[in-house]
């Protein structure tokens, strides 16, 4: 049986501040697209951290909302080992903004040191990475990325312990100006956080857009398995 849960939060709010374009780009059901990459030392400090076992199964019929989720599993032994996974969509240098919708799964919630949920832009010029996090094991506090400074910042709002056996819906809204990356709002599981932080973007020659997610290893590298489902892109 399909459940939905809540996390527990202190704060509760907002509205959007992201004014919806007509000429909007929507890609629906990303877990199901072929051409997924993934890699563990990337996923580390620097793109130099230590190395999982990882693996990702598409068009999972159970647990599943759509009867196609996909499945990411990571293991290993060195402590902080960590996974990331991501989809190429393309590249449009003109799109500014955007809403990261994903339904996610984990059986064993308090094995993750975290959970990361990403969309990253470049236009030729800035990289735009928009990198989130659910910290789970260092502060139960929601996480925002530093493009340029190559650092992760707490934004202050709680995000607990996922509850197991349970989707759980999360929703990012998300726009970049010339230099800089705004975090504006995220709602999970119907409860919606005003967040309103920018930070300035990093330099790139590359041209693209992405989602992505990655699995975070704890100090004990407990195996575990997060499913993804309904995972969308909005963008204008």
């Amino acid at each position: 049986m399909v459940r939905f849960a809540r996390f527990s939060f202190t704060v509760a709010v907002a509205f959007s501040l992201l004014a919806v374009s007509p000429a909007q780009t929507l890609k629906t059901n990303i877990q199901k697209l072929s051409g997924w990459q993934g890699c563990s030392a990337c996923a580390g400090k620097a793109g130099t951290g230590p190395v999982a076992s990882f693996s990702m199964t598409q068009l999972i019929a159970a647990p599943s909302l759509s009867g196609g989720a996909s499945k990411q599993h990571i293991s290993g032994s060195t402590p902080y080992s960590n996974v990331l996974w991501w989809k190429q969509l393309g590249a449009n240098n003109a799109v500014t903004h955007f809403v990261y919708d994903v339904y996610f799964y984990v059986k064993t919630p308090s094995y993750a040191q975290a959970l990361e949920f990403d969309v990253n832009q470049s236009n030729g010029v800035h990289k735009f990475i928009f990198g989130t996090e659910c910290n789970i094991k260092a502060g139960q506090v929601w996480d925002v990325y530093d493009p340029a400074g190559h650092a992760w910042k707490s934004t202050g709002i709680h995000c607990g312990v996922p509850t197991a056996f349970a989707w759980h819906h999360l929703t990012w809204e998300l726009y970049r100006d010339s230099t800089q990356v705004h975090y504006v709002s995220l709602t999970l599981d119907g409860v919606k956080h005003l967040v309103n932080i920018s930070y300035n973007a990093r330099s790139s020659t590359t041209k693209e857009i992405n989602v992505a997610f990655q699995m975070d290893g704890d100090k004990s590298m407990h195996t575990y398995d997060a499913w993804l489902d309904q995972v969308s892109l909005k963008y204008w």
